[in-house]
């Protein structure tokens, strides 16, 4: 009895200790730790020479370096501002129309603390926390539609760090990526998994029809970069994939970006820009389409009027569906 009495008031001591320190208690479930933004979106391509010419000739867009991947093959950096990257997969032995998305990379202020985090609310993580080949602590999960999400954490002895202020040339037709566009089945599972366990908040829903969503976006916690939710009844075509599957480069006028692109010489065999045209979402936008046909939309940050869309009230796509 006296034993029993003498352990509970050690351990109250110690919680009580730890709680003036500032320190969670042993039993606390693990915090989520920071959210910062949109760090990069990873494409396969099909032909790296066209593809390099692409985002660095026509976008304008600088390559900090390369390196090589997997057998023949090269990963390369196009660095749209001194946090966000789109990373080139070399993959020619992909079959023509094949989905180019291989991942989207959010980053986080702690990656070994989130990667605690994700596993104490039952999301499937590794065993360990990794430092890639460009010095980055990184990892990858899944989205309950399959889509990789990678973690990143930019470390100070990393390229992303060290490589501050260089590689962003004046040719950049953008100087941020506001947004990811991912295929999503089941909405319900995708908020739970990024609005109830990441934290994302929702921003806005749109429709094009206004019989079923379309669009949900979600925006990262402890910043102002989203994903873009493309919700599907059936499974789209693949060249519909790689409409859906985007980055948005955010610019104060798109009819000046418009102009700019008209200038410049684009691989031969491109899908044409799309004229200046005014989204659901209010805001002006064009888009263009590299040589595998994944789209780049080119958007300003505000409606073409200043006001605000309201959220569409339809109801989501019945989907059962998966990749």
């Amino acid at each position: 009895m006296f034993r029993s009495l003498l352990y509970l008031l050690v351990v109250g001591f110690l919680g009580t200790a730890s709680a003036l320190r500032g320190e969670p208690a042993s039993s606390a479930a693990p915090r989520r730790p920071r959210i910062l933004g949109i760090s990069h979106a990873a494409y396969y391509v099909s032909d790296l020479a066209r593809a390099r010419s692409f985002y660095k000739d026509y976008l304008g867009f600088g390559e900090p370096f390369s390196i090589p991947w997997k057998e023949n093959g090269e990963l390369v950096w196009i660095k749209v501002n001194d946090r966000q990257t789109v990373e080139l997969f070399y993959a020619p032995d992909m079959p023509a129309g094949t989905d180019r998305l291989f991942h989207v990379a959010i980053e986080v202020d702690d990656a070994e603390a989130m990667r605690v985090y994700l596993r104490s609310r039952g999301v499937e993580v590794p065993a360990h926390t990794g430092i890639g080949k460009i010095g980055n602590k990184n990892y990858f999960v899944k989205d309950p539609h399959g889509n990789i999400v990678e973690i990143t954490e930019y470390l100070p002895a990393g390229w992303t760090r060290r490589e501050q202020g260089k590689h962003l040339p004046e040719t950049r037709i953008a100087t941020r990526m506001s947004h990811v566009g991912v295929l999503i089945g089941q909405l319900d599972q995708a908020l739970t998994f990024y609005t109830g366990i990441l934290g994302f908040k929702e921003t806005w829903r749109g429709s094009a029809g206004g019989k079923a969503l379309n669009w949900v976006n979600l925006q990262v916690p402890e910043g102002d970069d989203y994903l873009e939710l493309m919700l599907y009844e059936t499974l789209p075509s693949t060249e519909r994939l790689l409409t859906l599957q985007h980055i948005c480069l955010e610019v104060p006028d798109v009819a000046k970006a418009a102009e700019i692109l008209r200038t410049r010489s684009a691989p031969a065999g491109l899908k044409p820009v799309t004229a200046v045209k005014t989204g659901v979402n209010g805001k002006r936008q064009i888009n263009a389409y590299d040589p595998d046909g994944t789209r780049v939309e080119i958007m300003e940050p505000g409606t073409w009027d200043g006001q605000t869309v309201p959220s569409s009230l339809a109801p989501p796509p019945r989907s059962e569906s998966k990749r």
